[in-house]
């Protein structure tokens, strides 16, 4: 039996009204995208997204990862659609090692970096030719090397940007050593070190106590390091990513991202609450 246009139209009406379908234009009712975050606490972050979007018709369909170099891969080889879990030094990297074509589309949250230690109560405490253990990935070393500067620990080269290396010390006055490990394992060897700088979710992976074993953390307000949703440069104007971005920049997300990292990481969008 067909259905004649105007009582289509009366329906699809009803249900807008009632929620069932979305009016949001150019976006097709029921439309899946695949988005890759890190295995744990986002988890729980992105239910409450996933909760969001399906109210305007998108269905968020979360993969998990417990690599950082994976999710970028799996977008530029389209086996995901959208990931989160990185800023823009992290992909800026990524982007001039594997030529990806990859952008960002809306902010999440940010994860304001720590030197931690479970022997030291200050920075000033560092003992000469302490072992500070730092990731090894470009950026996040990066980061953890600018932390340490600007706590006085070591003076890195003029004009060494966003992605310095050891190699960009200039000044070592308590000849500290620097340990490069592997993002994940590092808050786990702070018992092994003097120190470490530590990304605040692999803090909480490894059982770090926050803030209590938080020696240094670098400041929140002007952050390069606010992490955020990103897509393949060609659809970054598809009518799903604004939704999917809507879905996540919500009061209830940040909410959400307050209580499942205890405070440790804060939403970064505009106008985002903080507490």
């Amino acid at each position: 039996m067909k259905i004649k246009q105007p009582f289509k139209t009366a329906l699809f009406s009803i249900l807008v009204a009632c929620g069932v379908v979305s009016a949001q234009p150019g976006l097709a009712a029921g439309q899946t995208v695949r988005v890759g975050i890190m295995s744990g606490e986002d988890e729980d972050v992105w239910r409450t997204v996933a909760a969001n979007a399906a109210k305007h018709g998108l269905t968020v369909k979360v993969t998990t990862f417990s690599d950082y170099t994976q999710p970028n891969e799996a977008l530029a080889q389209h086996d995901l659609d959208a990931n989160s879990f990185q800023h823009k030094p992290y992909l800026d990297a990524q982007i001039q090692a594997r030529h990806y074509d990859i952008v960002p589309v809306g902010f999440t949250y940010v994860q304001p970096i720590g030197l931690y230690s479970s022997k030291l109560k200050s920075v000033d405490g560092l003992p000469q030719n302490a072992a500070i253990g730092v990731p090894n990935d470009p950026s996040n070393e990066g980061r953890a090397l600018l932390l340490l500067q600007a706590n006085g620990v070591i003076k890195l080269r003029d004009d060494v940007g966003l992605l310095p290396t050891a190699r960009d010390i200039a000044s070592n006055p308590k000849h500290v050593q620097i340990k490069e490990l592997d993002a994940g394992i590092v808050g786990r060897a702070i018992g092994d070190v003097d120190a470490a700088v530590v990304n605040t979710d692999w803090a909480i992976k490894a059982g770090i106590k926050i803030p209590q074993e938080r020696i240094a953390q670098e400041k929140v307000a002007n952050n390069p390091y606010r992490n955020f949703i990103a897509v393949n440069a060609k659809d970054a104007q598809a009518p799903w990513v604004k939704t999917l971005v809507e879905s996540y920049q919500q009061a209830n997300v940040a909410s959400s991202i307050l209580t499942v990292y205890h405070g440790a990481t804060l939403p970064a969008w505009e106008g985002a609450p903080q507490h």
